[in-house]
């Protein structure tokens, strides 16, 4: 799935509140706070935009799964496996 956001698009600022203990073992182990949040933000997004398109395409899929199990694949009778 390729991104839906550019990664060329300028950095901006931004307050987190985190634990504090978390965030001072982090920097004791010199983990680049920003990098780090950026990646999880990542994964996070691309989970919700997969969520957000399948619960509106669920009717399609499901009538196309349907009509697959009624009437099975235009390709089925040229299938050699």
């Amino acid at each position: 799935m390729r991104n839906s956001y550019s990664t060329q698009a300028p950095k901006k600022a931004t307050n987190l509140t985190l634990n504090s203990e978390l965030l001072a073992e982090a920097k004791r182990l010199n983990i680049n706070l920003s990098a780090t949040m950026e990646k999880a933000l990542e994964k996070e997004v691309k989970q919700r935009l997969k969520t957000e398109w399948l619960e509106q395409n669920a009717e399609a899929i499901n009538a196309c799964n349907e009509l697959t199990e009624n009437h099975g694949l235009f390709s089925d009778s040229y299938r050699v496996f």
